[in-house]
Formats: structure tokens, sequence, C-alpha cells
């Protein structure tokens, strides 16, 4: 379902009314695991130098589509990765019209893919906008050749600035910029000349991450045998100045550490930070539907072969009901500049000992009749505070 097009194009990224109705978006994620390279950092479901199989593996992902029980019109597809932009248009097409075929894509759906900045080219993007497609987001991460190289990128600042030109030449109609802060060994002046490069390049959307080490990636590994780890003072100083350059390009901060003009929020985020339903294709991917979420399995020739043999490629499955959908609720809405209302998840996290303690500081607090994490910084321990409630009290 999609929302109303005065909703979308007129209201505030960070709106009350935008964020609750966002719960009411169908959307679909489909997962592409095919990067040229493993980043580091990442511990997502991808596969290195596996360009052989994608052919086979866009035919599973467009057969496990066309076995979904039939649902209704989808607000927003979102292609995510590995590296979606190493597929030729045609095939991504492909699983686009599948979509479209089985449950119906509205004429004003958002339709993202993630995107590396060395493989974008202008025919790559007239192909994809030709293909349906009307939002990329770059995977920039830094405009410092250094940087880029600790975190294990192929591309340089060059080829962000070119990439984002050739896909506002070919029609995107929003272009978003994703960054990473808090390497070891960035600076904060390196980071404020990434920061600025990357506005200046007048992005729709800006997402800034902090690098965060997970245990099972080269990283990780890296960390634990005494190699450098992110500072977090100095990543929590260096979004201070994100949200604050951000501001004065009038890009709207709507989630913890998302960036958006009006118009064009992340639908597909907006929908999950809701409550609202996805359904997910392809390998590691998870889906939300009917109060059930579903993880799928997370290797390449596993899910390839669970899906030509009908077995499908679900690994397991979760209901999501009652208080745990209350407590979710709570985690989800809370990372959003709009708040949750507040519910009796809400009720019960004031009344508790550290949500108490996290009103007295000025962490949380309520605004009308909505939860609302007034320093983002703390979101985490805001969320740790959700979790601690446990059982319906």
């Amino acid at each position: 379902m999609p929302l109303s097009k005065s909703m979308t194009e007129t209201g505030r990224p960070d709106a009350p009314n935008l964020a609750d109705a966002a719960a009411h978006i169908r959307s679909a994620y489909v997962h592409i695991p095919f990067c040229a390279r493993w980043c580091p950092y990442c511990d997502f479901a991808v596969v290195e130098g596996r360009d052989d199989s994608t052919d086979r593996y866009v035919r599973a992902v467009v057969s496990e589509i066309e076995s979904e029980p039939a649902w209704g019109e989808l607000g927003a597809i979102f292609f995510g990765g590995g590296t979606p932009s190493r597929l030729a248009p045609p095939l991504l097409g492909s699983i686009v019209e599948a979509v479209a075929e089985r449950f119906g894509v509205a004429d004003t759906a958002e339709v993202t893919l993630e995107a590396n900045p060395e493989d974008w080219t202008e025919d790559l993007a007239s192909g994809l906008v030709a293909q349906g497609f009307t939002r990329v987001s770059f995977g920039a991460q830094s405009f410092d050749p250094v940087v880029l190289t600790a975190l294990g990128r192929a591309h340089t600042p060059d080829h962000i600035v070119r990439a984002v030109e050739a896909a506002r030449s070919a029609g995107f109609s929003s272009v978003s910029l994703d960054l990473i802060y808090g390497t070891p060994g960035e600076s904060m002046d390196s980071w404020a000349r990434t920061v600025e490069k990357a506005l200046g390049l007048e992005p729709d959307h800006l997402s800034a991450y902090a690098l965060t080490v997970e245990p099972a990636t080269p990283l990780g590994m890296q960390v634990r045998r005494g190699g450098a780890a992110p500072d977090p003072d100095l990543q929590a100083d260096m979004w201070e100045r994100a949200v604050a350059a951000a501001e004065s390009a009038c890009l709207v901060r709507y989630e913890v550490s998302n960036f958006a003009k009006p118009a064009h929020a992340c639908l597909y985020n907006l929908g999950v930070w809701a409550q609202g339903e996805y359904l997910g294709f392809g390998l590691g991917a998870h889906g939300f539907r009917d109060g059930v979420r579903r993880r799928n399995v997370k290797r390449l020739d596993t899910y390839v072969e669970r899906i030509e043999s009908g077995l499908g490629a679900v690994q397991g499955t979760e209901v999501i009901g009652g208080w745990a959908a209350e407590i979710e609720r709570l985690m989800l809405g809370l990372r959003r500049a709009a708040g949750v209302t507040s519910g009796a998840g809400g009720e019960a996290l004031m009344a508790s000992d550290s949500g108490k303690r996290l009103v007295d500081a000025g962490v949380v607090g309520l605004s009308g009749d909505r939860l609302v994490v007034t320093r983002p910084l703390l979101t985490d321990e805001v969320v740790r505070a959700v979790l601690a409630l446990g059982e319906y009290p």
C-alpha cells in the first residue's frame, strides 16, 4: 500500500504522521549477494568471486517470488546486498517484473538499489531506470582515499562524483549517499571534509553510520589480535558534526543515522521501522508477514539448490505478537526522530527504574502522547532499557 502523495511530497521526513502511516506500506526486500571483494567490516550474507552464478541465482529468486502466496500492491522494493549494481539491468529488471506480476506495484512506488560507485556508468544508470528503478543508494563511505583503502573499498572520490552525476542524468528521482565514520586512523578533519564533499553533491538523502566491529568479520578478528578499534568518543563527535552539516544543507534527520529532503525519506525503511509488513527474497533475506518473521538460508549454493528442488529457502520463523510485538514497536519506533506513541510499552518503560533514570537525564521524554529520544546518541541505551522490560508487567 503506497502512502498518499501529499504526505510523501510535502510532509517533513521526521513528521509523526508520516512515521505512523508508514506502518501501512507493504514492501519487498531482495538480496543480491555478489561482490567483487569482501569488505573487512561487512557482516552481511555476501559471496566474492561468484559472478558466474548470477543468472542461476536470479532464476531462483524469481521462482521464490512466484511461489509466495498472493498479497497486495507494494509501495516499495529495496534491492540490497552485497552489490546489486554488479548485475546487468535486464537481470534486475526480471526480478522487478516478477514482483509486479505476483503482487502489483504502485505507480508511485519507490524502487531502490544499493550500488558501488566504481560499478556505475551512464549506460548502467539508464538501463536501470528503464527497468523501473527510481532510487539509488551509493556506498560512498568516505571521500578520503586513505580511509577508503582501510575500509577495503575499490572506488575513489572521483568515482562517487561521476556516479551521482550519471544517476541524475539518467533520471533517478532520488539519490542517496551512505557514509561510514570512525574508521581507525580517520581524523575529525578528514571526516568533516567527507561530509562537506558529500553534501556538496546535493544528495536527496544521506546516511551516516558509525563503523561497527562485528566479531565474525576480518575487522573483528584484527581487533581481537590487538589492532586499532574505533574510538566511541570520537565517533560521537563525528555524528554531531554530520548532524550540524546536514541540517545546514536542509536535510532533515528522521532517524538516528538518516537524513533526507522532503519527499526523499526511504519508504522501505520507514515501513520497517513502523512494523509494516515486508517480504524477503534471496539468500539471508528476512520477511515479516501476518505477524510472522521468517529468515532464509544464508549460503548461496544451499539457497539455489533448495529453490530448484522445490523445498523453499526458509530456514526459520518467529511469531511476533502480544508483548513481544509491543517491545519491538518501541525498539524500532524510538530510532525515529518522530518517536512513537507511548502505549502500554511506553508507560512500562517510564515506570521502570531504567526509564526513570533516562527521563531524569533528559535522554527520553514525552511530546504529547509520543515517546521521543531527545539525545539520539544514547538510543542504544534506551533500547537496552526497553529490552529489560521482559514480560508484560
